[in-house]
């Protein structure tokens, strides 16, 4: 029997250890309970242990981190000279080790909906962050041994995530971006999106109807589009914010000219967020989503007006 042929490809895996700031592109990323390993794993937060985004500090797009080679390998584990390494202008390298040998806690930290306990990554870290920022800043780390922050039950129930804004992936297609860039004056990279995977050979937009879709025989499901906020305008070389491509989303991906169901309230939407079915067991053996994957689409919504919002 012939086999079916791709509707896209995975062009590229993107992982954001650290919430807002610098992605890794990755050939291959495990699938955990709470989305890719090491994604939004960590959190800059205010000295009252609230999440600290781009929306109110840019700089943070500046912070570039590295985790060590192999770390995305199914069967690594850290070792004591496993570290985090995180570097920004001006400032010296940070290294936090990823070998947690004691396990100081904060009580009380929020992110959005959410309000735990997580680790406190210590003193240094703290005053690397503080300095950068210019302001009292702790870097905490997601304790999944007692912690749990389900993804919103009326799109998706039983599935989890750490430090996301509410799902555990988003999917966007190149086609999508490229036909937004056609319309700039200036192209945007697709960081300003920050997708966990990126797809190729597909239709622009065509992720908006995709329901359930198979890559490398795990089954996801397209739960929510994803509502923008300002960090699209955030030049993510400089962490300067501007008006585009927000402006221009306005004209043809506003929830009005989308015709999207429930009350208009002037918001713009790119990409599709998704949770992944076998992530309902944990970790295994082969769950694990590679660059050149193929993306088959097993079901769609008739049209963007009956895609959940």
């Amino acid at each position: 029997m012939a086999q079916e042929q791709p509707h896209a490809r995975v062009s590229s895996i993107f992982i954001y250890p650290i919430k807002s700031c610098r992605g890794i592109p990755v050939p291959q990323a495990p699938i955990t309970s709470t989305g890719f390993r090491w994604d939004r794993q960590w959190l800059v937060v205010n000295s009252k242990g609230r999440a600290y985004t781009q929306r109110v500090e840019p700089r943070l797009a500046l912070v570039e981190v590295q985790l060590p080679d192999g770390a995305f390998d199914e069967d690594w584990k850290p070792v004591e000279s496993s570290n985090l390494v995180i570097q920004a202008p001006g400032m010296d390298i940070l290294k936090v080790p990823l070998y947690r040998t004691c396990e100081e806690m904060i009580d009380g930290v929020s992110v959005w909906e959410w309000t735990g306990s997580v680790f406190d990554e210590g003193a240094e870290a703290s005053k690397w962050f503080s300095d950068f920022l210019g302001k009292p800043c702790r870097l905490v780390c997601f304790n999944s041994s007692s912690e749990s922050r389900p993804v919103d039950p009326d799109y998706a129930q039983g599935y989890k995530t750490m430090f996301s804004d509410g799902y555990p992936f988003l999917l966007i297609s190149q086609g999508s971006l490229d036909a937004l860039n056609e319309l700039l004056g200036e192209p945007v990279s697709i960081n300003r999106f920050r997708p966990n995977i990126l797809v190729d050979g597909c239709e622009p937009f065509s992720e908006d109807l995709w329901k359930a879709v198979k890559l490398n025989k795990l089954t996801f499901h397209g739960v929510k589009l994803c509502s923008r906020c300002k960090m699209p305008t955030i030049n993510q070389e400089n962490g300067i914010a501007g008006v585009e491509p927000t402006k221009t989303l306005m004209n043809f991906r506003s929830d009005r000219v989308l015709h999207l169901k429930g009350k208009h309230q002037g918001k713009v939407y790119f990409g599709q967020n998704l949770v992944c079915k076998e992530s309902l067991t944990g970790s295994g053996k082969g769950k694990v989503i590679k660059v050149g994957d193929p993306v088959l689409v097993l079901e769609k919504f008739s049209s963007c007006a009956d895609a959940p919002v």
